[in-house]
């Protein structure tokens, strides 16, 4: 039995998928029971937990060959992260207690970095979850191709990709969230010792100015890419209902700076399999 967190979104979706799909059982742990029908109906357990009760997931994880740790993202968090903490803190007991034959936790690109950005809730997790007795791998995929889905509006109805990864033709490690999902799962089925680090992007790095491209290819229309002023971008995030922007401005800086990167040597990161324009063409036929 695999336990699966955060199933209901892309990652664990395509996590999930995989399993089934091998004659792997699985079981979906999610906050709301209602949520999890489909996958219920796909031959799933169910077991309802929310990401803050111990207890709860420790029940969720009990009896499992394998855990899969989806920490949810918390995009305006408070000073210190304490809705990281809270997670992480509940997260680690309940692992203890469930006491799993393994744990693949989802990080990210850039985890090992010094400087505090919204990253920084991720390094927290690995910092937390590296102390425990079991197995622990932690999946650090790059930045997600679908977070192109902001722009597919302006893309189409204004030929425009307003961009806050600069320079616009700085390729950037990307992945596809079928990926990230695909190697979980692949993840979760092996064995090793200790903990481990798995860094992963997809075929080939992207830049701004190949987000545009791809997508002027899609509608059949001139498509560029476009800064977004630095100076800006603080009274923008507050205008989006923002509280906190400041770890989120650091994050990007990070990515165009260059120390948000991966840890490893480049030959070491693994490679998907999923183009950024598949991953376009799809978001956009879910839009129409």
């Amino acid at each position: 039995m695999y336990a699966i967190t955060g199933i209901t979104g892309k990652v664990g979706g395509a996590l999930a998928r995989t399993l089934l799909a091998a004659g792997l059982p699985v079981r979906a742990v999610v906050r709301d029971a209602e949520r999890a029908a489909p996958w219920a109906a796909l031959g799933c357990e169910i077991a309802s937990a929310r990401m803050e009760d111990a207890e709860a997931l420790a029940a969720a994880f009990a009896g499992t060959q394998g855990v899969f740790i989806l920490p949810p993202s918390e995009f305006d968090p408070a000073p210190g992260f304490p809705e990281a903490a809270a997670v992480i803190d509940a997260v680690s007991a309940a692992l203890v207690k469930a006491s799993p034959a393994k744990v693949v936790c989802l990080s990210t690109i850039g985890a090992q970095a010094t400087q505090v950005n919204l990253l920084t809730q991720r390094t927290m997790i690995e910092v937390a979850l590296r102390k425990l007795p079991m197995p622990v791998t932690f999946l650090r995929p790059g930045w997600f191709m679908e977070n192109a889905a902001w722009d597919i509006a302006s893309a189409r109805d204004r030929g425009i990709v307003a961009s806050y990864l600069q320079p616009l033709d700085k390729p950037v490690p990307m992945v596809a969230t079928a990926d990230v999902g695909r190697v979980a799962a692949e993840l979760l089925q092996q064995a090793w010792t200790g903990t481990r680090v798995v860094e992963l992007e997809g075929p080939r790095r992207v830049s701004p100015d190949d987000i545009a491209a791809a997508f002027a290819r899609i509608f059949d229309r001139p498509v560029h890419a476009e800064t977004v002023a630095r100076t800006t971008w603080e009274l923008l995030f507050r205008s989006q209902g923002m509280k906190q922007p400041l770890q989120r401005i650091r994050m990007l800086d990070g990515f165009n700076e260059g120390w948000i990167d991966f840890e490893g040597r480049h030959d070491d990161v693994l490679r998907g399999q999923v183009e950024l324009e598949t991953v376009l063409r799809d978001m956009v036929s879910h839009q129409a």
